[in-house]
């Protein structure tokens, strides 16, 4: 089978996401500014969302550029980071409706934790599909350590309970993670660069 259409699938998924996200937002009745002031807390935790989204979406784009081929295991390894991706609607929302109290910080943090877990056997599942350890994947992949994707599980994993200390604590650390990954995989992207 060929990337099309799981690119195809994906790419709509993230789209409703994004889509469901955005529905959350209740727009306020009056049209002062003093009216945007309760909406503030959802529309930060929108926006860290959304860049989120766009990360994935964005590394997903560039993992598939060198997949050649999707095999059954590829397909459930995304649909399996599809479903975490998925909550990011429900813990985004809790999160900006309750004001970033303690619990919807910490779920948010295992949401993320989870997502960013969930990729490891999708790129091991795609790198298996297109050539195995021989293949231009696993050599774009394997040729350098993985730190960002090393340290990202690490810090949600301490963010989640340092939520029941401080949540802007954990707020800091969702935006550090979200500043590293803001430039695509590296491995990837300057590989495709050198591709003829």
């Amino acid at each position: 089978m060929t990337t099309g259409r799981l690119e195809a699938f994906s790419d709509g998924v993230l789209a409703i996401i994004i889509t469901i996200m955005v529905l959350e937002m209740k727009v306020p009745h009056a049209a002062s500014l003093d009216a945007l002031r309760p909406v503030l807390p959802v529309f930060l935790s929108y926006v860290l969302s959304f860049v989120y989204v766009g990360i994935y979406w964005n590394n997903h784009h560039h993992f598939m550029q060198p997949a050649r081929h999707v095999t059954g295991r590829v397909l459930w390894a995304n649909l399996h980071l599809l479903f975490w991706l998925s909550l990011f609607p429900f813990a985004t929302a809790w999160m900006g409706e309750n004001h970033f109290d303690s619990v919807p910080v910490a779920l948010y943090g295992l949401v993320l934790l989870m997502a960013s877990l969930a990729w490891q056997p999708f790129q091991y599942a795609l790198i298996h599909a297109n050539g195995g350890r021989d293949g231009e994947l696993a050599n774009m992949l394997l040729a350098r350590r993985d730190w960002k994707g090393i340290l990202a599980p690490s810090l949600y994993a301490s963010a989640i309970p340092l939520a029941f200390v401080a949540t802007w604590i954990s707020g800091l650390i969702y935006i550090l993670v979200a500043s590293m990954w803001l430039v695509p995989d590296r491995r990837i992207e300057g590989s495709l660069k050198h591709r003829p």
